[in-house]
């Protein structure tokens, strides 16, 4: 897919360097609308699935473009992929110069989405088969949030492909993720893009500015959401290393089993939503061992007595409760060493690995992972659930280590 992009960049870019630009004023209006956006956007776009939202509408609005103020216009798909590459370079240039570049496949996607509505608006509106099909009133509208909806699903699609190509992940999970991902800011953005466009064709180039401020305002909201969810993270991950500190337990034991849990989460299908809970739970699962008068040897549960484990979980469940994490991170801490049968999905993930990476120690297991995946093969029977074993090993054979886990500064 990245190919595919790539080849219909260069392809636009050609034919606009060979042929010209065809009504400089309107792309350059478009071309400044877009680097605005890449401008604004955050400067790990990989942590948003919809880093430039402003650049994505005003991208939209310049593909479904068929008249500037009652007069139509004649720029065609490669003209547009060119003007809203060229307009994304520009933007990302200071992002570049701090070392957060946009990410590959957030330029492949764009491109290609930006590529798919201009295809399937601009062949209409050219030909005229558009106006005459659904004139110029609300089917019109219809018409436009109809392809915006489409774009949307492609967009989905071309990001569920691209992120199992890139981790190897299950593509249904994924893409289900994605299309909840859509239904956040991209209806905001498909709006935008329309009445960008709607209003372009009415009133002119002016009413670019106007229907800007409301996206322009909702990116920064978003923007302060992700920073207190990053920060909420970075006090959980601080809480997490208190057992470490305390040396209850190995260093880099809590980030390891999160990361390894939110990969083996990844395989058996869990959301995001489930996700975030699994990781937080993983994290602080042995914040219990802070109760203790007598630190366990190593801090390594797995081989504890089936009470003494439950005891030390109950202990972290209560810790859980008071730091205020939601109730379902405290619930898998406080079940995460009860049978499986028992146990939510995410406290079995998170007894599997915790054991994993127990009983993987070299100074407690000197066969290494191997040995440790025997060792819960074998204990398949009552305390590992066999699907979660099995979707370790899966993980371990690819060398995934899931989602990573921020850690603060100090």
């Amino acid at each position: 897919m990245r190919g595919t992009a790539a080849a219909l960049t260069a392809a636009g870019l050609g034919h606009t360097l060979w042929t010209g630009v065809t009504e400089p004023g309107t792309a350059l209006a478009f071309a400044t609308l877009v680097t605005v956006g890449e401008l604004a956007r955050r400067d790990h776009p990989a942590e948003d699935r919809r880093p430039a939202p402003l650049g994505s509408a005003g991208a939209l609005a310049y593909a479904l473009l068929g008249q500037d103020a009652g007069h139509p216009t004649h720029h065609g798909v490669l003209q547009i992929v060119a003007v809203v590459v060229a307009a994304a370079l520009a933007g990302s240039v200071p992002h570049i110069a701090r070392g957060h570049g946009p990410a590959l496949d957030h330029v492949a996607r764009r491109v290609l989405a930006v590529a798919f509505a201009a295809a399937c608006f601009q062949p209409l509106h050219g030909s005229g088969r558009l106006e005459h099909g659904v004139g110029q009133g609300p089917y019109l509208v219809l018409f436009l949030l109809l392809l915006l909806g489409l774009t949307a699903l492609c967009d989905a699609v071309l990001a569920a492909a691209l992120a199992g190509a890139r981790t190897g992940w299950p593509y249904g999970p994924l893409l289900r993720d994605e299309l909840r991902a859509q239904l956040g800011i991209g209806p905001a953005i498909c709006a935008t893009g329309a009445v960008m466009a709607l209003g372009v064709a009415v009133a002119g180039l002016w009413a670019l500015p106007v229907f800007s401020v409301p996206l322009l305002l909702t990116q920064l909201s978003f923007h302060r959401i992700a920073a207190v969810r990053t920060t909420y993270r970075q006090t959980i991950t601080s809480l997490a290393r208190a057992t470490e500190i305390a040396g209850c337990t190995a260093p880099g034991h809590s980030r390891r089993v999160a990361a390894l849990s939110c990969a083996v989460g990844r395989e058996l299908g869990l959301s995001e939503r489930e996700l975030t809970v699994l990781e937080y739970a993983a994290l602080m699962h042995d914040i219990g061992q802070l109760s203790l008068v007598d630190p366990v040897p190593d801090g390594a549960t797995a081989e504890l007595p089936p009470d003494e484990a439950r005891r030390i979980a109950g202990l972290g469940g209560e810790v859980a409760r008071q730091t205020g994490v939601p109730a379902e991170v405290a619930v898998i801490v406080e079940r995460q060493a009860d049978p499986y049968r028992e146990q939510p999905v995410a406290a079995r993930i998170v007894r599997a690995v915790n054991a994993y990476d127990d009983l993987a120690g070299a100074s407690r297991h000197p066969g290494g992972s191997l040995a440790a995946l025997e060792r819960l093969r074998l204990g398949t029977g009552h305390d590992y659930q066999p699907e979660v074993v099995e979707s370790l090993a899966r993980v371990l054979a690819r060398g995934g280590r899931g989602r990573v886990v921020p850690v603060p500064p100090g």
